[in-house]
């Protein structure tokens, strides 16, 4: 056996378990905004609020994973490493980013700010 794969052409107990190990220590974490809250935005305060209960659906190559937020608007999930199209479910008007990447190896923050449409 050479490289990752065997003969077969199937990667090899190590790699597997190698790529499982990769993903339970590599995803995202991070807090789900919305606004803004107000038509009109003031100095000094908040036009946004944490987003409680939202549900973000992480895809790539047909694989598909959700979390919801928590109260405060805080997620955490594991996802192994890659690029994934982000969506917020539910949300009218739009949500950035759009596309996230889970680094190899660790958690990164992917903060998430949806737009209420108000004008």
């Amino acid at each position: 056996m050479h490289g990752k794969e065997c003969r077969e052409g199937r990667y090899s107990p190590v790699v597997t378990v190698l790529a499982i190990l990769a993903a339970l220590v590599s995803g995202l974490f991070g807090v789900v905004t919305r606004g803004p809250t107000t038509p009109i935005c003031r100095a000094g305060e908040p036009c946004s609020k944490p987003y409680p209960h939202a549900i973000l659906v992480f895809s790539r190559a047909g694989a598909t994973r959700r979390v919801t937020t928590d109260v405060k608007g805080a997620y955490r999930i594991a996802l192994a490493p890659g690029r994934y199209a982000l969506r917020v479910q539910g949300a009218q008007f739009g949500w950035k980013p759009l596309f996230v990447t889970v680094p190899s190896g660790r958690y990164a923050r992917a903060n998430v700010s949806v737009d209420t449409g108000i004008r």
